[in-house]
């Protein structure tokens, strides 16, 4: 992405089953986006979120917005 390196984190709620993404959020202050990845491919595409719609999307998840997995 930039000179600055991602640091990437997957949720303690992955149970480390293999199907996560991961999220880098230090480029949220800087750039104003969440850059996310799949964690099974981590040299593969990375999706640079808005800040914003990323929030958005974990508020709907908590809300239970999408339904039970």
């Amino acid at each position: 992405m930039t000179t600055e390196t991602p640091r990437w984190f997957t949720s303690s709620y992955s149970n480390n089953g293999g199907a996560c993404v991961e999220v880098a959020a230090n480029f949220v202050a800087s750039r104003g986006v969440v850059p996310v990845r799949d964690s099974k491919v981590p040299a593969g595409p990375v999706l640079a979120v808005p800040a914003a719609s990323f929030a958005a999307f974990v508020s709907g998840v908590a809300g239970g917005e999408f339904g039970a997995v």
